[in-house]
């Protein structure tokens, strides 16, 4: 799939997540084949007037690799800004967050509150469009609409290609659904109906396997799909993906041994490259996302998030692993949690919302 001059293969986007896709988890899933990744949505107007939390997530993926930029906003003048950041640290594209339904984005009148004002969405992206060199796509990430009765994203996703967006990105849900219920997979075929054939459309919503990025590349017609909440602690997804996509065989999920070791990898890039009062905090969150479905998971998170430092959270997800890997040679038993009550927890639940 490409994206103006940009090449995407396999056809797999990482989502944009708050708190989640930092330079740390971007490189994890780009080792793992994804087909392109893009950072955190970050705020044009903070960018602008150069606040350090926020232009310390504007980073360049490592070794070179090809990478997004994900911005939100409503002031032409600050978006323009903030995309030239954007380009300045080597981004092989621009996206325009217009599908944010969080409260505070909202009340701003920017991410998905801008469905409901196309005309100055409109703006937006001839805004970024003109800031930018021509080589360099804009592209677009909505809803299905704002609430169940003004599901607009086929007039709208057309609207934001006739500004001069490259490529759009359907989120199956509306703003008022946020997170919960399902996506619906038919607004993202309306929409590949209503675009041009040579705009590629990005499908996202509720991909969390092989199946479903399947299931919903041949219900929709999208030209790729993009996996969120999906990825979190399974990055395996993404090199799945890429040899299914290529006629290969489905190489399946990874064992005990190989989840440890990704999750060690995570933990040394988080150390390397995040500093401040958050590394512990994130080492935290990665603990949770690669014990996530086996046995015992919810256990080790409470303990986990009860320890001082990186090498207390170290040691005792290293304790973890090894002991259902004993567990599973000496005894023959799976490592994932049944379909019954878990003996030591009672299940495992993201902390992440993203």
């Amino acid at each position: 799939m490409r994206i103006g001059d940009v090449s995407v293969d396999p056809p797999v986007l990482l989502a944009p997540m708050a708190a989640v896709t930092d330079l740390p988890f971007r490189t994890i899933c780009e080792e793992f084949g994804v087909g392109l990744t893009i950072t955190e949505f970050l705020s044009a107007h903070a960018l602008s007037v150069g606040d350090p939390k926020t232009t310390g997530k504007l980073t360049a993926s490592l070794d070179g690799r090809r990478f997004g930029v994900q911005i939100f906003g409503r002031e032409p003048e600050m978006m323009d800004k903030a995309a030239k950041m954007a380009v300045s640290i080597g981004a092989s594209l621009v996206d325009i967050n217009m599908g944010c339904p969080a409260k505070r984005v909202v009340a701003g009148e920017c991410g998905s509150a801008l469905m409901r004002e196309p005309q100055i969405a409109q703006e937006l992206v001839r805004a970024v469009v003109a800031a930018v060199p021509a080589n360099i796509p804009v592209t677009v990430k909505h809803r299905a609409g704002w609430d169940q009765g003004h599901r607009n994203a086929p007039e709208f996703a057309c609207a934001m290609v006739e500004a001069g967006a490259k490529m759009i990105t359907v989120h199956g849900r509306t703003r008022t659904q946020g997170f919960s219920g399902k996506s619906d997979p038919d607004i993202i075929k309306l929409v590949r109906e209503a675009l041009p054939s040579h705009i590629p459309l990005i499908g996202n919503g509720d991909v969390v396997d092989v199946e479903g990025y399947l299931r919903l590349r041949e219900h929709t017609g999208c030209d790729a799909v993009m996996i969120g909440r999906g990825a979190l602690g399974n990055p395996w997804l993404f090199s799945r993906l890429r040899e299914v996509t290529a006629g290969r065989p489905d190489p399946g999920p990874p064992g005990l041994e190989e989840r440890l070791s990704v999750f060690r990898r995570h933990v040394d890039l988080i150390e390397r490259l995040k500093k401040g009062p958050r590394t512990l905090h994130e080492v935290r969150k990665a603990c949770a996302w690669y014990a996530r479905g086996l046995y015992g998971c919810n256990q080790l998170r409470l303990r986990v998030w009860e320890t001082k430092d990186l090498a207390a959270s170290r040691a005792l997800v290293e304790d973890y692993f090894t002991q259902l890997i004993e567990r599973q040679s000496r005894l023959g038993l799976a490592p994932e949690m049944g379909t019954g009550r878990d003996e030591i927890d009672g299940g495992f639940e993201s902390d992440e919302a993203a």
